[in-house]
């Protein structure tokens, strides 16, 4: 688990921030995890928020793209990318990955990943944020994107 290192913050104040939460539809009970983690510190940071859905993980860059280019402060990508038996798992994760990094680069603005890269579904449901869960990754994800754009906000003046 990753969580021993995971940095323990404060609360934010995110008013005035306007997040997208985009989510794949994979996977639904640990999708809906992680959006409820992820809304529940949106909410808690007083934050604007919407959800949208997109069919998969590789569709979370071209999505976010669209939302910062709408006026998005920041963005929380969430999906599930499970193992399987061909490299599949590794085409779709470097994509999802490597889509999110540039997306938030050209935008100059965060994308909050979330998207849980697993050997199986017990991982899944270990980081989903549900009752018996050992994370809350989907939470993870909206406290990175909102203290990041927090941070971009300042160092522009």
């Amino acid at each position: 688990m990753s969580g021993a290192g995971a940095p323990q913050a404060g609360s934010i104040d995110g008013r005035g921030l306007d997040v997208v939460i985009i989510a794949g539809t994979w996977h639904d009970t640990i999708t809906n995890g992680l959006i409820a983690g992820a809304e529940r510190v949106l909410n808690e940071a007083q934050a604007t928020h919407r959800l949208v859905r997109v069919p998969g993980s590789f569709e979370l860059a071209v999505a976010a793209q669209a939302a910062f280019a709408g006026g998005a402060d920041a963005v929380v990508a969430l999906g599930v990318i499970i193992r399987g038996g061909t490299p599949h798992f590794e085409y779709v994760s470097a994509a999802t990955t490597d889509g999110l990094t540039r997306v938030s680069l050209d935008a100059g603005k965060p994308v909050g990943f979330g998207v849980l890269t697993l050997d199986d579904e017990q991982q899944g449901l270990d980081r989903a944020g549900l009752e018996g869960s050992k994370e809350d990754k989907g939470a993870e994800a909206a406290d990175a994107a909102l203290r990041t754009a927090l941070l971009i906000r300042e160092l522009r003046g």
